[in-house]
Parts: C-alpha cells; sequence; structure tokens
C-alpha cells in the first residue's frame, strides 16, 4: 500500500504530505482545487508521462517521493526489482521522481537510478489507476488472458507452468533447426570461424589455474633481490660465531645446570631448549633454501610471454582458464553439430514433432481448465453488474484457439499457450455483443470497470487502485450501489478515489477534503481530514451545493449512518 506520498511545486501545489491508510480514502472538494493535480502526481510517480509544465511557475523542479509497503512475500513488485537489480529491504519501495523546467525527468527505485520503462514496470505492479477516460489494464483485451489466468488460480497456473515447460524445449529445438538451416554459406563462415577458434585455443594447450601459479612465479622472480636478502640476512642472524643460536644454546646450557640445582627453573629451561631446536631447524631450512634460490632471467621473459599469451585468450573467449576451456568445449561440439548438420537437423525434427504433439496435449489440457475458469468468471460478473443494476447487461469470454481444431495442425505456439481471450459485453438487450474496449458509454463504463475491479482486485495484487471520478453520470440508487463496490474493493486493495458522489464519500474509512486559497498572490492547495460534524458538512455540501439546511445535514447523516451499518454487514 502507498503510505506516504510527498509532492513539492508541482502544478499548483507548493508543498504536501499525505499519510495514507489501508481501506477507502475518498477524495473531495470544489472544482478545481486540487484533486486531480494530486492524482496526476501519483501517475507520474509510477511511470506516467513527465512535462516540463508540471513544474509550478517559478521553480526550477518538481519533486514527487512515494513510500510504499509491500505486505505479501509473493508481491508481483518483489520479482520486478529483483530482475532489475534493486535492493528492497523490510518490505518497503520508496520511488522519487524529479521533472527539471528542462523537461528533464529523474527517476530513483530505493535509491537507484532507473529508466522510465522500469519505473512503469515497477510503477504497474504498485498502482493501478482508472480514470473515466483511459484504458487501464482491464480495457486492454491483450492481458485479458492474464487475468482469467489469474482468476482460475490453482489448476490453471499449474496447468500453464506445465504447458510452459514443454514449451521451452520446443522454442528450443526450433530455434537450433533455424540457426541450422541457414544457408551454405552462413554455415560456411560459422564453421571456419569456429575451427580457427578451436584450434586457437587447443595450440595454447591450457592448464587450469596455470596463469595463477605463473603469477605468483614471476613475482618472486621480479622481487628475487630482495627475497634473496632477506633469506641471507635471517639465516646470517641465527647461524654462525656469536650469532643468535650460540646465544641460546649457552643460554639453554646455562639453564640446564640451573634446573639441576633448583627444579623452578625446569619449565624455563624447557621452553628456551624447544626454542633453540626449532630455530636450529629454521637456520637449516635457510640454507637450504638459500642453496635453492637461483635467478634465470630467460624463465621470467618465458613467464611474461605465456600470460601475455594466456590473457589475449581471455579477451576473446572468457575471463579465466576455466572459461576458456569451457568455451573450447562447447564450439567443438558445436561444430561437430555443423559438420554433421544434415544428421542433426533431421534428428531435431523428430523431437520437434514429439514436442508438438506434447504442446498440443498440454495447451488444450489448459484450455479446458481456462474455460471452466471463464465460466465462473462469467458468473461472478453477471453477479456484480445485477447488484449495480445492470441486470440486462450480458458478459462473455470468447476464445479463439491459435491451433487448427478441425486437421488437428498448429498455426503457431504461444508461450502462454493456444488461446487467444477477450471480454465481450452488450450492455443493451437486442444489441449484439461488443468487445470490452468498444465500450463508450461514460457511466455504463464506469460500472462495468468497477464489477470487474470488485472481482480481480483479489486475484491481481495490486497493492493501490485509484478511482478518478469514475462515478460521473450516475446517481441515486446506482450511487449509492457505486459506493457500496468501490469500498467492498477497498477490503482487499488500498483504495483512493476522486468523487463528486456523496454516497461513496460517505462509505470512506479516511476523507480527505481538497481546497485552495491565496497567499502571497499564488494559488495553494491544502489538504485536511475530516472527522464527525466536519464530515458531515462536506457530504451535506455534495448533496446540496454551497447552502446547508437542516434537512441536508439529515441527508448526510442517514447516509453516514447507513454506510456504517453496510460496513458492519
Amino acid at each position: 500500500m502507498l503510505q506516504e506520498l510527498s509532492i513539492r511545486n508541482f502544478a499548483i501545489i507548493e508543498e504536501l504530505h499525505l499519510s495514507l491508510e489501508k481501506g477507502l480514502t475518498v477524495l473531495t472538494g470544489e472544482t478545481g482545487a486540487g484533486k486531480s493535480i494530486i492524482i496526476d502526481a501519483v501517475h507520474l510517480l509510477v511511470g506516467g508521462r513527465g512535462s516540463a509544465e508540471f513544474v509550478r511557475h517559478g521553480e526550477k523542479k518538481a519533486e514527487i517521493e512515494g513510500l510504499f509497503q509491500i505486505e505479501s512475500a509473493d508481491h508481483p513488485c518483489l520479482e520486478k526489482a529483483q530482475q532489475f537489480g534493486i535492493d528492497v529491504e523490510e518490505e518497503t519501495v520508496i520511488i522519487r521522481r524529479e521533472i527539471s523546467t528542462n523537461g528533464k525527468s529523474v527517476c530513483r527505485v530505493n535509491g537507484k537510478l532507473v529508466t522510465i520503462a522500469i519505473l512503469r514496470e515497477i510503477g504497474s505492479a504498485l498502482i493501478d489507476i482508472h480514470g473515466q477516460h483511459e484504458h487501464q489494464e482491464l480495457m486492454d483485451a491483450s492481458r485479458h488472458l492474464n487475468l482469467l489466468d489469474q482468476f482460475g488460480g490453482g489448476e490453471v497456473l499449474k496447468a500453464k507452468e506445465s504447458y510452459l515447460e514443454v514449451y521451452k524445449r520446443y522454442d528450443q529445438t526450433a530455434k537450433t533447426i533455424r540457426q541450422l538451416s541457414e544457408n551454405e554459406q552462413q554455415v560456411a563462415h560459422r564453421l571456419d570461424l569456429l575451427q580457427f577458434q578451436l584450434s586457437e585455443i587447443q595450440r595454447a594447450e591450457l592448464q587450469l589455474n596455470e596463469d595463477n601459479e605463473l603469477t605468483e612465479e614471476k613475482r618472486k622472480l621480479s622481487n628475487f633481490e630482495k627475497l634473496y636478502e632477506a633469506v641471507q640476512s635471517s639465516r646470517s642472524a641465527l647461524s654462525g660465531e656469536g650469532r643468535g643460536l650460540d646465544y641460546l644454546s649457552l643460554a639453554m646450557t646455562q639453564l640446564e645446570t640451573a634446573a639441576e640445582v633448583d627444579e623452578s627453573y625446569k619449565a624455563i629451561y624447557e621452553t628456551v631448549s624447544d626454542s633453540f631446536y626449532a630455530l636450529e631447524d629454521a637456520a637449516r631450512h635457510l640454507s637450504s633454501g638459500l642453496d635453492g634460490l637461483e635467478f634465470d632471467p630467460n624463465r621470467l621473459n618465458v613467464i611474461e610471454a605465456r600470460l601475455t599469451e594466456i590473457n589475449q585468450l581471455k579477451r576473446k573467449y572468457g575471463s579465466s582458464i576455466e572459461e576458456i576451456l569451457e568455451y573450447s568445449a562447447k564450439i567443438e561440439e558445436e561444430i561437430d553439430t555443423l559438420t554433421n548438420r544434415e544428421t542433426h537437423i533431421e534428428k531435431l525434427t523428430k523431437e520437434l514433432a514429439a514436442y508438438e504433439k506434447d504442446l498440443l496435449l498440454e495447451g488444450r489440457q489448459l484450455s479446458d481448465w481456462r474455460k471452466k475458469a471463464a465460466k465462473k468468471l462469467t458468473k461472478a460478473i453477471h453477479h456484480e453488474l445485477k447488484q449495480l443494476y445492470m441486470d440486462k447487461t450480458v458478459f462473455e469470454i470468447r476464445f479463439k484457439e491459435t491451433a487448427d481444431q478441425a486437421g488437428g495442425g498448429i498455426k503457431a505456439f504461444r508461450k502462454d499457450g493456444l488461446d487467444d481471450v477477450e471480454f465481450y459485453i452488450s450492455t443493451n438487450p437486442g444489441e449484439p455483443l461488443k468487445p470490452l474496449s468498444k465500450v463508450a458509454s461514460g457511466g455504463e463504463l464506469s460500472r462495468i470497470m468497477l464489477a470487474l475491479k470488485t472481482i480481480f482486485s483479489k486475484h491481481q495484487g495490486i497493492t493501490s487502485i485509484i478511482f478518478d471520478e469514475v462515478d460521473t453520470g450516475v446517481s441515486g440508487r446506482v450511487a449509492q450501489s457505486i459506493g457500496e463496490k468501490i469500498y467492498e474493493v477497498a477490503v482487499h486493495s488500498q483504495v483512493l478515489c476522486i468523487s463528486h458522489l456523496p454516497q461513496v464519500a460517505a462509505m470512506a474509512d479516511t476523507h480527505l477534503y481538497i481546497s485552495k486559497h491565496m497567499e502571497n498572490e499564488r494559488t495553494k492547495t491544502n489538504v485536511k481530514p475530516l472527522e464527525g460534524e466536519e464530515k458531515v458538512r462536506e457530504i451535506g455540501r455534495m448533496i446540496s451545493g454551497v447552502e446547508m439546511t437542516d434537512l441536508t445535514k439529515q441527508h448526510a447523516k442517514e447516509l453516514l449512518d447507513l454506510a456504517a451499518s453496510l460496513k458492519i454487514s
């Protein structure tokens, strides 16, 4: 859900900070007070088209920031954030967008700079803004199939996953066949390139970890003089007349005598004795090592030449010897495939035919589950429309399979199955069913969309849903029904709603009043939460206009009492 929203220097808004709650938040106020401007700001925050015109006059940039709390471990936003390398800690997503007067837009998600496209991807999983004239997810026919799958859940998603597993193998096999079926000249060029690369790698006779061993040997040879001097000095300090071991030997002899007289010196004698023999052994190793130290300038040249050769191969074929050898094995296999491509094409074609049969089987099983879900969804939508006084409306989900059912042949396989799905609707008896995207009547469209939202808000996982004056063109009992439906959606998703209907405002869990005033000859927008009598007066104003009568006040209280009783039930 959207917990905090901060807006600065955006249109007529100088500075505004909103703390938003769960449930239904309704924004009301006079026309032009800035209600839709707040929604415009949220739209920009989640990837909407920006413009320098949004920057408040006289300011350098507009700033919008939102804090979202993710309450589900499998929320789609988390997957998208991971896909784009954005860290999400404590289930919190902070989005910030700045628009400057030169039109430049800067977007950040959890502090990371992102493009508008990435912001839009993440934003679409957080907020769904539906306005009277906007084409949103439910109006986009290409998304209807996914919505049906989400509604179907369980068996549908399981069948879809089984189909996708087969599709991936089918797609990879088809891609390999296409590559092998390229013209002779392309294949010959590819074969020549691979054979050259393989020959170059094989001539090098690389050994695992060879580069690390050579680098270490080079380091020793390059610092030979320093190493020789250090070992020589260490040996001299320990060995020889009047050096460290002589004095330690003398101390050991004297302590042995002392221990014979007084046993309390025995432990000290043993410590010194152990140290003497350990250092004597170390001195022998230093002498042996010193005898073995030998500087060979030719060996250093050989190492440097070999490392240069290995680094050249790394630039071409991998960042390590292991990766180069893996690449060598891979192209060796491809050379065999290209050399014997006719045999491989024949083999892969048989595999592809088998995958096609499996896909058709899995795809039709998926279609069967989808059709069962479509019946349930159709029934649920008719139920919702009836409650919105559209009981004459007919809703239908139409399927068009991409496979040729009659001949069993395949026109095309797609990763989402064999079906094309689109929602159709007829709002008047006797009228033909038309695609949902063609329905144009404002009041009817509002109710249709609300019915669909009531159902899909339980399945989409959207954090917040915003309704921007979707109640335009309705009144009376329909308005009351719309208020109840919007509240029902808010049970499953945080809902922000701009409304001019008192019936909707009465259902609000949080009622925000938007107003504007003049200050220093500039227009400013204010937001005030309403409670008690203030809420009654605002709903009264929405009922009758400016003048508040006792009857209007009574009507407003009745609406609030009715809303309270509906929430309890």
